[in-house]
């Protein structure tokens, strides 16, 4: 096939019944805890490794008035001794022990040196662990060794267009009527606490709030103002990947920014799974290395054989073709929803000057319009 009529364009995933294949990896070498074939919830943990503490300057010469030649004969504490915080490290006894002198661990840990050269010494505060759970519930496929493992299970997956926060689990709660619906504060009470609530179109700024007052775990919904996203976050956010921002609460947005309405058939996948509990993680990056933001919620229901209707090997192989349901994702037409009805062979030439291949598209609302092949995603079903 020829590449005057097809192209492959990264899409948004909205499967009822998929294989969902996860990597659970350390950041640097440990201990994995799992083994090829067993079963794991979300919250096992499938990897642990400690990071080093900081080190910490103990000056042991200046509070007890010695040369640093003279450190080794005072300090109570050797290379390798354990210490807590506050406890005497060195002492001084005066004028038949009248005076005393002391130096202090400014925090619990690890004596690591000694110097008489410099008169201090040197404290490595405790290892904090650190571990990476399942994220889903599964099967073990493959264990990395001392990195980690991957995570197989059946799952409805849904991805959204942008996102911020990152990895959390609880059950979907719907609270919304219609896809179409902005989310208000007036709709959560404490029933939403500890829940990922789907809404319809836009959150309100009072809601957000109003959600992470509650303890609200996640919240899916079809977009949100810019101006909202920035007082939620508390600075205006960049181009860089999202994911690591310090908030208890996960957003998910699944058609883009402003007054939109959630698709009407992502929501009503998400309404079939009204109670089931799903695994999130708000991190986007909309540039090089594609990463969106997602939904996965476990489905122990189907087997393979109902699974290799929705292998998501064979879905688009062809590329973006006629019949194709698609998202603009620039404007004028930002997060509106249509199906490629033709791809024209020609280059045209765009307001910037620049000649480049373009489709046309039938808008939801019927409007036929005509953009830049590379301004579209292609929403798989």
């Amino acid at each position: 096939m020829s590449s005057e009529t097809c192209c492959y364009t990264p899409g948004l995933k909205r499967k009822t019944a998929t294989v969902v294949r996860k990597i659970r990896r350390l950041p640097i070498p440990g201990e994995v805890l799992v083994s090829i074939g067993g079963k794991v919830e979300a919250d096992t943990i499938v990897a642990r490794t400690y990071i080093l503490g900081a080190v910490q300057v103990v000056n042991i010469a200046g509070p007890l008035g010695i040369d640093a030649w003279e450190t080794s004969k005072y300090v109570s504490k050797k290379v390798g001794e354990e210490v807590n915080k506050g406890e005497p490290v060195a002492t001084l006894k005066d004028f038949f022990g009248l005076i005393k002198r002391y130096a202090f661990a400014p925090c619990s840990g690890t004596v690591e040196l000694v110097s008489d050269v410099t008169g201090q010494m040197l404290i490595r505060e405790s290892q904090t662990p650190l571990e990476v759970d399942a994220y889903i519930p599964g099967e073990v496929v493959e264990v990395m060794p001392k990195e980690g493992a991957i995570i197989e299970t059946p799952a409805a997956f849904i991805q959204g267009i942008f996102g911020v926060g990152g990895e959390r689990k609880g059950e979907l709660m719907v609270v919304s009527k219609s896809p179409d619906e902005i989310l208000t504060d007036k709709q959560l009470g404490q029933e939403c606490k500890g829940k990922i609530l789907v809404g319809g179109a836009r959150i309100t700024y009072e809601a957000l709030q109003k959600a992470i007052q509650i303890g609200v775990k996640g919240i899916v919904v079809g977009g949100i103002s810019d101006h909202d996203l920035t007082r939620f976050l508390g600075y205006k956010i960049g181009v860089a990947i999202t994911g690591q921002e310090d908030i208890q609460t996960t957003l998910i947005v699944t058609e883009g920014f402003g007054e939109m309405s959630m698709s009407a058939k992502t929501f009503s996948l998400l309404k079939d799974f009204n109670g089931k509990h799903a695994s999130i993680n708000g991190a986007t990056q909309i540039r090089a290395g594609v990463l969106r933001p997602e939904i996965v919620v476990p489905r122990a229901d189907v087997s393979g054989k109902e699974l290799s209707c929705f292998d998501d090997t064979v879905v688009f192989e062809k590329g973006l073709l006629p019949g194709a349901q698609i998202r603009i994702i620039r404007e004028p037409y930002f997060g509106e929803l249509g199906v490629v009805s033709g791809l024209p062979v020609q280059l045209q030439t765009i307001e910037t000057e620049s000649d480049v291949r373009v489709l046309e598209v039938d808008l939801a609302d019927g409007r036929k319009v005509v953009v830049p092949r590379a301004n579209v995603e292609i929403i798989e079903e």
